[in-house]
């Protein structure tokens, strides 16, 4: 589904990815694991078109998306759930919903039940402000309007961070949902070890914006990685 080739990118003079290459999978959860500050997020900003890169090679089904920009990846299949969720706070639930039919044609535009059936208690607060959600509810929104956009790949960064341990389990339920269906590749930055070792099918661990160890999901069995990430 997704192939990323040699990629490099820079913040000015910065170099924040250096040689990056993984692949990810319909039907797998590809696992992006490291310390604070060595290239994870500018990874998903360079597949999802948030930023450019300086060299390298970025396919969607065999297609060259490098190029575009990310409303003509997000038109392509392209769905990314940020760091620190970017849900509208003063727009209602439902609204937030909404915004995910941008990239959709007409007729596609509706909210699928699925986002409903992983998340009910968005149901419930339709009508209420995305601002007046918890941190874990902003979360489960923030998916759920990736979802509205019936993507090929979800991108997600960190989705656990700051969020209550009982939502945890509801985001990890829901992307073994989504990688189950078998249509979806699934691409997860985490911090959270346990959480990346209970979905991951394969990994690759970065350090200093380069790729340092990959593997499928019995190399995260043993102690090797998590000692190389010092949780």
């Amino acid at each position: 589904m997704l192939s990323v080739e040699d990629v490099s990118l820079y913040y000015g003079s910065s170099r924040a990815l250096r040689g990056v290459s993984v692949t990810a999978a319909a039907g797998e959860v590809t696992c992006v694991l490291g310390r604070n500050g060595v290239g994870k997020s500018s990874l998903l900003r360079a597949i999802t078109g948030q930023r450019p890169i300086s060299g390298g090679r970025i396919t969607l089904e065999g297609k060259e998306i490098d190029g575009l920009r990310p409303y003509d990846r997000a038109a392509l299949g392209v769905a990314y759930v940020p760091q620190g969720r970017e849900i509208f706070p003063l727009l209602t639930v439902k609204e937030n919903l909404e915004t995910g039919f941008a990239p959709l044609k007409r007729k596609d535009r509706s909210i699928p039940e699925d986002v409903f059936d992983l998340f009910p208690v968005l149901k419930s607060m339709l009508g209420r402000r995305g601002g007046d959600l918890s941190g874990g509810q902003q979360q489960q929104l923030a998916i759920g309007r990736a979802l509205v956009t019936r993507p090929k790949l979800l991108v997600l960064d960190e989705p656990t961070e700051g969020i209550q341990p009982s939502i945890i389990k509801d985001i990890g339920r829901a992307i073994r949902y989504l990688r189950d269906k078998g249509t979806m590749a699934i691409v997860l930055v985490e911090q959270y070890f346990d959480f990346a070792q209970e979905l991951a099918d394969r990994f690759i661990v970065m350090e200093r914006g380069e790729v340092v160890e990959s593997g499928d999901a019995k190399a995260l069995e043993g102690d090797d990685v998590r000692q190389r990430l010092h949780f």
